[in-house]
């Protein structure tokens, strides 16, 4: 089957997380759900995040320089279509969404209780087009609850069930991962079987 080029979602299962933002006057607050995100690069601090031009977020985010990137579980697939919606720019989502608030360590902007991880982020640079615009955040703070991580300190996919989507013509069918046990070293991909980008890693840490 040929599918329409726009169909890329339709076959490559997309992650939703949903951005927090206040606006200028830290009076009101918002929350949209986003898709079409991606961390830029190993080890990097950068994420990117594709936006159309007309969203409030983008507004917060442009004024305020700062945004929370939450990552949810498949229990707020129900929060992505009230949080999508057109509002009024004075209308408080958290509310609309029935939402709690989590309070951010490094930015004004709070995260969303309940979500499984948090990045706390900073406007880094932005690439505008006339149909959109591709914002590029500096992570400040990471933070992961501790009860979806497993003994290592690495994600366990069936506790946090990160919430996915995979698009059709008529609209979003929402999934999650499945881990199926393979693991890999970084290094295994060289043919030395060292990871260049080890010191980098360690230094961060």
């Amino acid at each position: 089957m040929i599918l329409k080029t726009f169909m890329r979602e339709g076959i490559m299962p997309l992650s939703v997380a949903l951005i927090s933002t206040l606006s200028k006057d830290g009076g009101v607050r918002n929350i949209a759900p986003y898709s079409c995100i991606m961390p830029i690069l190993r080890p990097l601090d950068l994420i990117c995040i594709a936006s159309a031009t007309r969203r409030d977020t983008l507004i917060n985010i442009r004024e305020t320089k700062e945004f929370v990137v939450n990552m949810v579980g498949v229990d707020f697939s129900d929060k992505i279509v009230p949080t999508a919606k057109v509002a009024p720019p004075e209308v408080d989502e958290f509310e609309v969404a029935g939402l709690g608030e989590k309070r951010s360590e490094t930015i004004r902007a709070p995260g969303i209780a309940g979500s499984y991880a948090w990045m706390e982020c900073t406007l880094f640079k932005e690439y505008a087009e006339p149909d959109f615009v591709l914002i590029l955040g500096k992570v400040l703070r990471l933070e992961v609850a501790d009860e979806v991580l497993n003994a290592a300190g690495e994600l366990n996919v069936a506790k946090a069930q990160p919430l996915m989507m995979i698009g059709s013509k008529k609209g979003m069918h929402f999934c999650t991962l499945k881990d199926i046990g393979m693991f890999y070293s970084f290094g295994s991909m060289f043919r030395e079987g060292k990871d260049p980008l080890a010191d980098r890693y360690l230094e961060k840490e």
